[in-house]
């Protein structure tokens, strides 16, 4: 499993894919943060805090990571290389979880330079330090969880098709749906009840829950069952073998 890990990881550098990934989501981030002007910018805001970003990024990998996984099967499909990747000495859940973790760490990579932004705003406050630290870092688990649920979907879309462009789009439409899809149909009932239950059944909720700095169990819960579930999911596709 760990070979095929480091192969994917690899693979993702080898070509322009990881360097994109990484570009993008930090030049995206970073122009709104700091150079556009408006609310969204921290000089222009005024408050020693890194809203924007944890606002942004959610959907910034709504893109972003159904572009990094949109090729893990369906690449394999289309070239015919998936029966010599189902025949290696390896469980069709390990060979899932090694294209899942590859995806995840790729994503990772991109989130790790947005540390430079926080050192920055802790600078810039008056006082020094004048941060909400405890709310910074919840943001940051529950922008790691939202990446983890959002790689298993993708992962999922791209067994499902051959046509990385259709793997690409399904990802994005699930995991829109994911997001907050769930709030649209909630917000179709009255408040409390059957309405709540579909806003819950969402990741938006869940990640601002986390986001406030306090670390729920039943959250924690919530993100860790949506990933596995797409796991299983796509574990299933690969046993049923009907490509």
């Amino acid at each position: 499993m760990w070979a095929l890990f480091y192969k994917e990881i690899s693979g993702f550098f080898s070509s322009l894919t990881g360097y994109i990934v990484i570009t993008v989501f930090l030049a995206v981030n970073g122009l709104f943060i700091w150079v556009f002007p408006g609310s969204m910018n921290v000089l222009d805001s005024g408050y020693a805090n890194l809203g924007a970003l944890f606002e942004l990024s959610p959907w910034i990998f709504l893109f972003l990571i159904p572009a990094i996984t949109m090729r893990s099967f369906a690449e394999e499909k289309k070239s015919g290389t998936i029966d010599l990747l189902l025949i290696r000495p390896v469980s069709y859940l390990q060979i899932v979880i090694a294209k899942f973790l590859s995806a995840l760490i790729l994503v990772l990579l991109a989130l790790l330079p947005t540390i430079i932004y926080y050192l920055s705003v802790v600078l810039l406050g008056d006082p020094v330090g004048n941060i909400d630290h405890g709310a910074t870092w919840g943001s940051y688990i529950g922008l790691v969880l939202l990446a983890s649920a959002y790689t298993a979907i993708g992962i999922f879309s791209s067994t499902i098709t051959d046509n990385i462009i259709v793997s690409f789009l399904l990802g994005v439409f699930l995991c829109f749906i994911a997001f907050s899809g769930f709030n649209y149909i909630g917000n179709l009932f009255p408040v409390g009840g059957i309405g709540n239950f579909f806003i819950g059944m969402g990741i938006d909720e869940h990640y601002k829950s986390i986001s406030r700095g306090v670390i729920d169990s039943r959250d924690l819960v919530y993100f860790i069952s949506a990933g596995t579930i797409f796991i299983l999911f796509t574990n299933l596709k690969l046993n049923s073998k009907r490509w």
